[in-house]
Order: C-alpha cells, then structure tokens, then sequence
C-alpha cells in the first residue's frame, strides 16, 4: 500500500542516493544494495514517508537509474526522483532544487540508514519548528578514541565527552541550506559542515540505535538481524 504524504506537513525530505557504496562490495549502487528482500532504499523512504510531518520527499538517484527508482519507489510512496550528481553535495543540491514551494524545513537524510524510525525524523523536524537553523542527531562516542601521528604512533588520547558521533536526518531551515550549498567550495560529505562554515549555529538532539549506517558487510548483517527481531 503506498503511503500518503501530509499534504499541509512543512517538512520536505532529501535522500542522496547516488553513491557507488565500494565498502560494502561490489555490485548495485549502495541505495540499491538488498535488505531482507528490499533495496535499502525502499526501506529508508518507508520510514520518512511514515512522519507525519512530511510533505515532499525527494531522492537523487544514479543518473542511469532515475526511471527505475521511480517505479521501485511508486508503491511505497509518492517520491519525486531526480539525476544525483558524482558527489553527494551535488546529489543534495540537485534534490534540494526540485522541492516544491510550501515546506520550509529541510531534512538531508542518508539512505544507508535504511532502519531510521519516523520518530527521529519528527525529532529533528521539531527542533527545526522551534526556532533552530540546523539540527542534527547524534549518539555519545563510547569508544575511546587516541589522535596518532602519519606512523601510527598515538600522540594522546581524546576526550570522549565532548565527541558525538552524527546521524541523519539532518535537518534545516530551508533558506539556510540553500545558501550553504550555493556557497559550497569543496565537497562535504555532511550537509551540517556546509552550514557551520556559514558561521550558522548547529544543535544537537537525540539519535537512534537504529539509524546506524549500512556500510559493510557485517552493518548489512546487523541490519538483518534487527528487521528480523522487529526493527
């Protein structure tokens, strides 16, 4: 059954969705990689697509495949498919350029993390609501983490306390992601850095276990293991 977006939600969703996902071995792009039967793709757009809050969603996709991910997409939910470019920033750019008029939150959202509940979306969205630029989820680091030199020799070891390790979606008010990638240099992989280079101050809200990022063959794995128990 194909879901039905919020018609009045202020809340449109981007999914870069065009990278080739080499770490996690060859084959279909990574958006495209099967999870339980389904590309990881279809799974991340279910999951948006179930916030109450959204309006639009919008996915770059490679350039060879945007009809076939249209037709992939259709009964999951009305999702507008555009050519992804060959980096990600160019990806979100050319997704965040065919957002109709109407919403005013933009969230960029990873499609590797496939398993992301809606609720975080809602979370990120309503920090957003409530008067933040830029928001982005994230989880404490509870590894300890050691700087070394270029010969792998440790040179100290880092405060744990002050690191977090970041998620997606991140969200935004419209008008300032849109001059973070107009003023774009070099290409990031986080849309969060594009707006901290703008001097735009960015917060935190609370991540997800499950939004973790499918990007080897043992996170692949993980995956299964948690849609099988209920995820």
């Amino acid at each position: 059954m194909t879901a039905q977006l919020n018609p009045r939600g202020d809340v449109a969703v981007l999914v870069p969705a065009a990278g080739a996902g080499v770490r996690l071995g060859p084959g279909a792009p990574k958006a495209l990689r099967p999870l339980a039967g389904e590309p990881l793709l279809v799974h991340a757009v279910r999951r948006i697509a179930a916030a109450p809050s959204v309006h639009t969603i919008v996915v770059a996709a490679p350039a060879a495949d945007v009809e076939s991910v249209r037709l992939m997409l259709a009964p999951v939910a009305p999702v507008t498919v555009v050519p992804g470019g060959a980096e990600r920033q160019a990806s979100v750019a050319a997704a965040l350029a065919a957002v109709p008029a109407g919403p005013e939150i933009v969230l960029v959202h990873d499609a590797a993390r496939a398993l992301t509940p809606p609720e975080l979306v809602e979370s990120v969205a309503a920090a957003v609501r409530g008067g933040h630029d830029g928001v982005i989820p994230v989880l404490p680091v509870v590894d300890t983490v050691k700087e070394v030199d270029a010969g792998e020799r440790v040179l100290g070891t880092v405060d744990r306390a002050a690191l977090r390790a970041v998620q997606t979606p991140q969200g935004f008010r419209r008008s300032v992601l849109t001059t973070a990638h107009e003023a774009a240099g070099d290409p990031l992989t986080d849309d969060a850095g594009l707006v901290e280079k703008l001097g735009v101050p960015v917060v935190c809200v609370p991540g997800s276990e499950l939004a973790l990022k499918i990007t080897r063959p043992f996170d692949l794995a993980l995956a299964e293991h948690l849609l099988a128990t209920g995820a």
